[in-house]
């Protein structure tokens, strides 16, 4: 069982480890700007930074649901890529929001596009397993065919 998981822990674990990243980041400003909890609110510098880490935390959920699907119904190769490459859009996104809003536009519909795809392969492979195991139609040969 565990080599069918291994690749999608192992992108799990990175992206908590992104996560943890990004609280840190949101830390670091509130220190360089002087910014106390619960206080959201300072300058748009610190501001941004703190929407790029609630935005990626909100997303983060989504993101392990779709990648341990997408692992365990379809192909777990094919997940964990589609994972790296969405925590490399995710982390472009966060360096480009602290920068400038208007630079994290291009990783942000980057990564959207990559949950979607996610989404799309979970679905498959949902359907396939449940029509070949309760129906006995294997809809990957159908769509091959």
């Amino acid at each position: 069982m565990l080599d069918q998981i291994h690749w999608l822990a192992a992108v799990t674990v990175l992206g908590v480890l992104e996560q943890a990243y990004f609280f840190l980041q949101v830390i670091y400003a509130r220190r360089l700007f002087g910014i106390s909890p619960p206080k959201i609110a300072g300058p748009p510098e610190f501001e941004r930074i703190f929407r790029a880490q609630v935005n990626s935390s909100e997303y983060f959920p989504i993101f392990l649901a779709l990648l341990w699907q997408a692992g365990l119904f379809f192909h777990q190769g094919l997940a964990a890529a589609l994972g790296l490459l969405y925590l490399c859009a995710r982390y472009c996104y966060f360096m480009g929001y602290k920068a400038s809003s208007s630079e994290r536009l291009a990783p942000i519909y980057f990564s959207a596009g990559v949950l979607w795809i996610l989404i799309a392969v979970s679905a498959l492979g949902i359907l396939h397993f449940f029509f070949s195991h309760y129906v006995g139609l294997n809809v990957l040969q159908l769509l091959t065919a």
